[in-house]
């Protein structure tokens, strides 16, 4: 009768060892998941780190933002959208962009978690502030950038730009380049100022006014260079996501249809260009030049 009662107390003792490292496994992977950059929010992955995309493209329903700006016939949305390529952009010539911005940045970076580099306009984050480069250094300029890096930085933005007019099929030269255009650098800083929050959903449109269609080209790779950091379009009852790899180019009309955010980074530094594009030449801004 001894063996009777000792058994089941074995079973028992064994199946509750059982089930708390299984409890543990859950709760490791759970911790890993979140360490490397999950999101709970995140219900659908429209591009994974790994996979290379020629082209894909989800059409949405145009929002009413855009009616109250002046409309262009042939450019303003009609179609709505945001689209992902990997195949604009090579991850050579995503490389060497991200060079210009380790350049640009080493002459400061904001003391919070996200660091702006404008060439367009010269902003560049410094501490808590922004200074003009082409003012605060100078000649000094010209030993940090090359022709060759501007150059690069044109012909990488008409490439985007021709991808954004052919996903929503309007003329490329319609579309201007509009401000602000920038690099970002974005690390896991605890943030110091509101410029340096960058994981609120917005809305371009509304945010900027003069955008139209926004793009960005990632320069780093989730997971390898970074954990978090994804970017998110925001939905009723759903989130979807896209993955950063360098040489990605992310794209879509700007109004209320694509209110997204970005993760904030919980490890390493995520690298990434903003390119921006109005239909309203009023509002157009030009190439940089290197003087």
């Amino acid at each position: 009768s001894t063996r009777n009662v000792q058994a089941p107390r074995e079973v028992w003792r064994k199946w509750l060892g059982t089930t708390i490292l299984g409890t543990w496994a859950v709760l490791a992977g759970l911790l890993l998941w979140s360490s490397l950059g999950g999101d709970d929010g995140v219900t659908e992955v429209l591009a994974h780190r790994w996979e290379i995309l020629p082209g894909r493209f989800i059409e949405v329903p145009c929002s009413e933002d855009y009616d109250s700006h002046r409309r262009f016939e042939g450019c303003s949305p009609r179609k709505c959208g945001r689209g992902i390529t990997d195949t604009v952009i090579t991850r050579d010539e995503a490389q060497r962009i991200r060079s210009i911005a380790e350049k640009g940045l080493s002459l400061g970076g904001s003391d919070g978690g996200a660091s702006i580099l404008d060439l367009h306009s010269g902003a560049l984050s410094v501490g808590k502030h922004f200074v003009n480069l082409y003012r605060y250094f100078g000649d000094k300029i010209q030993t940090v950038f090359s022709e060759e890096d501007f150059q690069l930085y044109r012909d990488v933005r008409q490439k985007v730009q021709l991808t954004v007019a052919q996903a929503f099929g309007i003329s490329a030269s319609s579309l201007h380049l509009t401000k602000p255009t920038f690099f970002s650098r974005i690390n896991s800083t605890q943030a110091r100022t509101a410029h340096d929050e960058y994981w609120h959903a917005h809305v371009d449109k509304v945010t900027y006014g003069s955008f139209d269609y926004t793009s960005l080209l990632y320069l780093s790779d989730y997971l390898d260079d970074f954990g978090g950091g994804r970017f998110v379009f925001v939905e009723e009852g759903v989130n979807r996501t896209v993955e950063p790899r360098a040489g990605r180019v992310s794209f879509f009309t700007s109004g209320s249809e694509n209110l997204h955010r970005v993760e904030k980074v919980r490890w390493g530094t995520r690298y990434a260009v903003t390119i921006a594009f109005t239909c309203n030449p009023d509002h157009g801004i030009a190439d940089p030049e290197f003087t």
